[in-house]
């Protein structure tokens, strides 16, 4: 039996992607490994959001080269954000890489396929790997039409583009028939679902109606735009019972001028209120946040006013990036890189350490309480899962619980996780 291995870095999309991936090569035949050295064919899923992940990826292709001339027959794949209509230039780069594809190209994946004489007539399938996962990432809208301008995901992954609402419905269906609990639904900006199909449905539409589905228990959605969080899909998570708590709503700074430099299309004012209406609306909201220090410009006063408003808001969770330039964004071309390193490291450790006291606290917060737990698995001889607030739990059973709803009393707490007991 032929033996594939894939390596992914960078965002959930690409989670997804390598999950589908994986899910049409075990329906062909192969099975997987944990090593490259052992695989037939090989995966790189890349991401170029940041510079470390480029290099990281850089690195992996170059470490292949002496693997692919001990071993011609392996195919080696490149796909995710360093693959861009110039795959001419990355051939000249990396000669030993038999498939370069764009996220999603899969019609390229599938003339490969042919050509081994693998089946793939089912272009449109849902490939799910037979070990079906508790959760899973489900892609709903492609690309994006924001153009931030630190950001180099339009110009790799292309303008939106929306699934058809009762193709998404149909594939979460069948892999809720195949076992999985809670799907997680993707896009770069989710709340923009809808807006290109001729039917005009939006984001809370769809959440209505995979509500519907019987069997599935959780729903999440990531990644959503200030700009694009309405009224209506407040509600919606407010009132649909299997639409979790969750919102991840991504800041990226507490000061007006650099929001604008970034062309986020908001103030911190506006943000504030609209964290004030979801509060309102939805009392026990987990609210997680992504922030950039070090953008082009950034003074010691405007990082000081992102770390008021982390201290003002209270985000369970913060992903904190230091910025990095990415050739071909707006603000490559318009800005100089002029934060120095060791600055932008400063301010980064800061303000992960701020955050680290707040999630402390706001984790303490559930000592003594009883919590609802979906089981995802085991670790070191515990079982975990998350709340629906997306709080990692760690207790201990000696029952099969995976895949079931557990309540869980808190014992103990810490910034990243909670440990209790059934």
């Amino acid at each position: 039996m032929p033996h594939y291995h894939i390596w992914t870095i960078g965002c959930q999309m690409n989670k997804a992607d390598s999950e589908y991936i994986a899910g049409y090569l075990e329906q062909a035949g192969y099975s997987p490994t944990a090593t490259a050295q052992e695989a037939d064919f090989i995966l790189l899923n890349s991401c170029v959001v940041r510079k470390s992940a480029e290099d990281k990826v850089i690195n992996k292709l170059s470490s292949l080269k002496g693997l692919k001339r001990k071993s011609p027959d392996v195919t080696i794949a490149l796909t995710g954000c360093l693959v861009d209509s110039r795959t001419d230039d990355l051939q000249r780069c990396f000669p030993w890489v038999d498939l370069l594809f764009r996220p999603q190209q899969w019609e390229v994946l599938f003339q490969w396929a042919e050509s081994q004489g693998l089946p793939c007539s089912d272009k449109k399938g849902f490939f799910i790997p037979p070990r079906s996962p508790v959760s899973v990432f489900i892609p709903i809208i492609q690309g994006c039409d924001s153009f931030c301008s630190y950001c180099i995901v339009p110009y790799r992954r292309g303008r939106e583009r929306s699934r058809n609402l009762e193709e998404i419905r149909c594939q979460v269906q069948t892999i809720v028939q195949q076992g999985v609990k809670e799907v997680t639904l993707l896009g770069q900006s989710i709340g923009s679902y809808g807006h290109d199909l001729a039917s005009k449905p939006d984001l809370a539409d769809l959440l209505t109606e995979l509500n519907k589905i019987e069997g599935l228990l959780r729903i999440r959605f990531l990644t959503n735009h200030p700009r694009d969080m309405s009224r209506k899909l407040i509600q919606a998570i407010a009132e649909l019972e299997k639409v979790c708590e969750h919102i991840s709503l991504p800041i990226q700074a507490g000061d007006n001028e650099i929001l604008k430099a970034m062309r986020r299309g908001y103030t911190v004012e506006q943000y504030q209120g609209l964290v004030e209406q979801i509060r309102s609306t939805i009392p026990n909201v987990a609210l997680s946040t992504d922030v950039i220090v070090g953008f082009p410009g950034e003074t010691e006063q405007q990082f000081e006013g992102t770390l008021d408003l982390l201290r003002q808001i209270r985000f369970d969770r913060v992903h904190i990036a230091v910025y990095s330039p990415r050739a071909g964004t707006i603000a490559s071309r318009k800005f100089e890189d002029n934060v120095p390193p060791q600055e932008k490291e400063l301010r980064r450790t800061e303000a992960e350490a701020l955050q680290e006291c707040i999630a402390a606290e706001i984790n303490a917060s559930f000592l003594g309480k009883t919590v609802e737990v979906l089981v995802e698995g085991e670790k070191k001889g515990k079982w975990q899962g998350r709340t629906r607030g997306d709080k990692l739990v760690f207790f201990t059973d000696n029952t099969n619980l995976l895949r079931q709803l557990v309540k869980v009393r808190i014992e103990k707490t810490s910034p990243w996780a909670l440990q209790g007991r059934i």
